[in-house]
């Protein structure tokens, strides 16, 4: 991306994320909190799969990439935003809003299609069970996984230079707490007409095509549920499905509340709080709803804890 003779800008400043000063203080505790939670949450998922020798599936394969995905996207923002909590000078240079604004909007997008993979995943665990080993092999969910992150960052390379060639002239004031796409588009001071029709073309791509794997995979699954006789059939293969259909109910919700509604001056307090919910919140929840809701990963968590126990015992009384 040339950006030489773009702008006249090199610096912009990041307006707070609530010009309440009596918030400040609280406002930081709370989102380091969410942030310690996301990063103890995603690393402890990573680590379970990675050393549980049962989460060695395609199932657990890709959801340590999503919690991976989680952490790397809400460490784009959280950093930032938290020293900007306690700093005067909220400033960040034109290169560093692009590349902050390129690696969200890949990871972001690269979360959307690792959903849709497992989505995938489950349909043909439940759908063809006899046949899942043969189909799900570990070449085909490593091709599923770099498909996601090629078409994630190949995307969001075609937004940002589409983004970043726009001219910004003498205002620099960025009405956000990170550099997104709306506020950026209403602080240029040229054309945005070419922009806004990449921007909406790539988000409806890759919101609409991961929706729609994931929509074909649960009404496929759903009807091959209704097949089962028993409940407890049922509510087994049901129960191994209500994780993720939580991650991704939670994740396209906040993503149309971010981005999938008209934009409005008198929605920008509203954009904030919705976009602080999606890059802080949304990564620390994946992994307490797997932990919650999955009997598997309890029965780890157990296993690993009473394995520490002793070996600290162990350790403190030997033999």
């Amino acid at each position: 991306m040339n950006f030489k003779n773009k702008t006249q800008v090199t610096i912009f400043k990041l307006s707070s994320l609530s010009e309440d000063e009596l918030l400040t203080p609280f406002l930081f505790m709370f989102f380091f909190m969410v942030y310690m939670v996301s990063i103890f949450g995603n690393v402890g998922m990573m680590t379970i799969v990675h050393i549980a020798p049962s989460f060695h599936t395609p199932m657990y394969f890709f959801l340590s990439f999503l919690s991976m995905v989680d952490l790397f996207y809400s460490s784009v923002i959280t950093p930032k935003m938290l020293s900007d909590l306690l700093s005067e000078r909220k400033l960040i240079t034109f290169i560093g809003c692009a590349l902050q604004f390129y690696f969200f909007c890949a990871l972001v997008s690269s979360e959307l299609f690792v959903l849709s993979d497992m989505a995938y995943d489950r349909y043909v665990a439940i759908c063809h069970p006899l046949h899942y080993i043969s189909v799900m092999t570990k070449k085909k969910c490593l091709g599923l996984l770099i498909l996601s992150f090629f078409v994630g960052f190949t995307q969001s390379a075609a937004q940002t230079s589409s983004l970043f060639s726009l001219d910004y002239c003498q205002a620099n004031l960025i009405d956000h707490f990170y550099c997104d796409i709306h506020p950026l588009i209403r602080l240029s001071c040229s054309e945005t007409h070419t922009c806004t029709i990449v921007t909406i073309f790539f988000v409806c791509f890759c919101c609409l095509s991961s929706m729609m794997i994931i929509l074909t995979s649960y009404v496929l699954i759903i009807s091959s549920i209704l097949k089962i006789n028993s409940a407890s059939g049922r509510r087994k293969a049901f129960s191994t499905c209500s994780s993720h259909v939580m991650c991704v109910t939670i994740f396209y919700v906040s993503v149309y509340c971010t981005y999938l509604h008209p934009t409005s001056s008198n929605l920008k307090e509203q954009e904030k709080v919705s976009s602080a919910f999606f890059t802080m919140v949304t990564p620390m929840l994946n992994p307490l709803i797997y932990s919650l809701r999955n009997q598997e990963v309890k029965k780890a968590i157990k296993g690993l804890l009473q394995k520490k126990k002793q070996l600290t015992h162990q350790y403190t009384n030997p033999v």
